[in-house]
C-alpha cells in the first residue's frame, strides 16, 4: 500500500439513537404465533357470542393478527394470488373500521375478522408463506 492511500475510518451503520430505537422494538417484539391467531378467531366464530365487555378487547387482538398477516402476505408478495388478494384487501377494510356500538353488530364484525384471519392465514399456508399450523 501507498502513503497515500487513505483507508476511510469506519462508522457504524447506526448512531446511538438508531440503535436505541433498534433496542426498544426488540425488546417488545413478539413473535407470530398461528395457533394464537386461530384461538381468537374461533372465540369469534363460537356459537355462544363473547359477553359484551370483552368484544373490544377481542377486536383488538384480531386487528393485530389482521395487520401480522397482512404484513407477512405482502412481504412475501402473496397479493400476486388472486384468493390471498381478496383477503388481504378484507382484511385491510375490517381492521380500519370501528367497532360497533351496538352489541349485535359488532359480534357479527368479530366473526368477520375471525373469518378472515384464518381464511388468510389457511391462504398463507397453502402458499408456503408461513409454515403449518396444527
Amino acid at each position: 500500500m501507498t502513503a497515500s492511500a487513505v483507508i476511510p475510518r469506519w462508522t457504524p451503520p447506526l448512531d446511538a439513537e438508531a440503535l436505541s430505537d433498534v433496542l426498544a422494538r426488540v425488546q417488545v417484539w413478539v413473535p407470530f404465533d398461528a395457533d394464537v391467531v386461530l384461538d381468537d378467531a374461533a372465540i369469534a366464530l363460537d356459537e355462544v357470542p363473547p359477553a359484551k365487555e370483552d368484544t373490544e378487547k377481542i377486536a383488538g387482538r384480531l386487528r393485530g393478527h389482521l395487520v401480522r398477516l397482512v404484513t407477512i402476505a405482502v412481504a412475501t408478495e402473496a397479493e400476486r394470488d388472486t384468493a390471498a388478494a381478496q383477503l388481504i384487501e378484507h382484511a385491510r377494510l375490517l381492521g380500519a373500521e370501528d367497532l360497533p356500538g351496538d352489541h349485535r353488530e359488532a359480534v357479527g364484525q368479530l366473526r368477520r375478522m375471525g373469518w378472515t384471519a384464518s381464511e388468510l392465514l389457511d391462504r398463507l399456508v397453502a402458499m408456503r408463506c408461513l409454515k403449518e399450523v396444527a
